[in-house]
């Protein structure tokens, strides 16, 4: 999980606004499996973690995984 959320951080910190640092440290406290489970589309993660910053992130890495 850190080398996705991580790499996304790297690259968006700038352009993150108070509310998406504040759904990031949610994510954060999810297990790393259920996220990962959410970021390669094995599972779905719970409606109120599935908006915002996750679909962000979960943008990033289908653009990054695409290359």
């Amino acid at each position: 999980m850190d080398l996705i959320l991580g790499g996304f951080a790297d690259a968006k910190i700038g352009d993150l606004s108070d509310t998406d640092v504040a759904e990031l440290e949610g994510l954060l406290e999810l297990p790393d499996p259920d996220l990962y489970a959410a970021f390669s589309g094995g599972k779905p993660l719970a409606a109120d973690h599935a908006n915002g910053i996750f679909v962000r992130i979960k943008q990033f890495v289908d653009e990054v995984q695409s290359r």
